[in-house]
């Protein structure tokens, strides 16, 4: 007869960790280094001597179950919150199984995925495992001014009618679908792991609880087809590069009565030709002629709500930025707009004609007689550059 269980067996026996002679935190390959070298030391063939075998048995046999328990994750897990009694078989409930019930609650989810249990189950009608459909992705490519002002689009997305072949049973038209022998109709089936119980999703139906001798022509067996449909889509203003937006009940159906999924809407900017977007701002590069950036004038620039006007300044230099607030985007999560920053570039005159080659030399002369108060900027350079030479 099998030894009963007694509290006191357990008191005797050696913490695991101290039996390799490891602490609590040590890693896999650290247990597993410490029962080779102790294995290696206690193993019976390397110790003849009578008292020696004896001794040397024990303590090998013990160094083997510690690292049996503590070389499975799941095993180790239970160890650490119960000791022994978390890991002790005679532990399966009944009188003296205190706690237990939470315990195998606390690893339910983790066994349900080692045994490949499908995330979203439950029971439906007749005991069978439902689940939920699995959700869609959709990109969606629009423009700035869309996304600052907002849009209603339509899309086509996949979806699934009813077979009218077989009228949604997946079976040729004169048979029907049997029973499940595997699982008996329950679309689950149990599968013990020690003195854990888990149930799992059967293999041979599929959690549908149904076979199909003789699928249907049409639709496979599976009952549906797969179609298009149309979807109405509000875009909110404001929206950002790379937000979703999620469109409940529009993923995968479910099985065997399930939920469907979700869909998810994934915007996507596309290039704009003249504004770049980082947050409820917009950049974009003004070019300006040399004549304007010298004596100064107001231009015009373009903004999402049309055209504004901006002062440039006698003498501005090439990167100045202008700044016109609440020139932005009034984002999605945003109480006001963002700012429109205009940075100014300096355009190079090409392709002169010989007249306007005479006029650039005589400026050019006259700026120098004028000196450092033209140029600042090269001046300072030209300086530099002295004193970096002479060093």
């Amino acid at each position: 007869m099998p030894e009963r269980f007694n509290k006191n067996n357990m008191a005797t026996k050696r913490d695991y960790y101290e039996v390799l002679g490891v602490p609590k935190n040590a890693s896999d390959e650290e247990i597993k280094k410490a029962y080779r070298k102790l294995a290696m030391k206690h193993h019976p063939d390397r110790n003849q001597g009578e008292s020696d075998n004896k001794g040397a048995e024990a303590k090998f046999k013990e160094a083997k179950e510690a690292y049996e328990m503590l070389s499975n994750p799941e095993k180790r897990a239970a160890y650490d919150q119960h000791g022994h009694a978390g890991v002790d078989p005679n532990m399966r409930g009944g009188p003296g199984a205190e706690g237990f019930g939470g315990f195998a609650e606390a690893f339910g989810d983790i066994f349900g995925d080692i045994f490949g249990g499908q995330r979203g189950g439950g029971q439906g009608r007749g005991g069978r495992q439902v689940f939920r459909g699995n959700d869609l992705s959709y990109a969606m490519e629009i423009t700035l001014e869309e996304a600052a002002h907002g849009k209603e689009a339509q899309i086509r997305i996949p979806t699934w009618d009813g077979c009218e072949t077989c009228h949604g049973t997946g079976a040729k038209p004169g048979t029907q679908a049997k029973t499940c022998s595997t699982c008996h109709g329950q679309g689950v089936v149990q599968m013990r792991q020690g003195f854990f119980s888990v149930q799992q999703t059967c293999p041979h139906c599929r959690g549908t609880g149904k076979i199909i001798p003789e699928p249907c022509t049409t639709c496979h067996g599976q009952g549906k087809l797969k179609k298009q449909k149309t979807l109405e889509v509000k875009i909110p203003s404001g929206i950002d590069n790379g937000m979703r937006i999620r469109s409940a009940g529009n993923g995968e159906p479910g099985t065997n009565g399930g939920p469907p999924g979700d869909l998810f809407i994934e915007i996507r900017l596309k290039k704009h030709d003249i504004f770049e977007r980082e947050g409820d701002d917009l950049h974009c590069v003004v070019p300006i002629s040399f004549p304007r950036a010298a004596l100064g004038g107001e231009i015009d620039v373009p903004t999402l709500q049309g055209r504004a006007a901006i002062d440039i300044p006698e003498g501005t230099q090439a990167g100045k930025q202008f700044r016109l607030r609440g020139k932005g985007i009034k984002g999605v999560r945003s109480s006001y707009p963002g700012d429109l920053y205009c940075h100014i570039t300096v355009e190079t005159p090409v392709k002169l004609t010989e007249h306007q080659r005479k006029v650039l030399r005589e400026l050019d002369e006259s700026l120098k007689k004028g000196g450092a108060k033209h140029s600042p900027n090269e001046e300072s350079w030209t300086d530099k550059l002295k004193g970096f030479f002479s060093a």
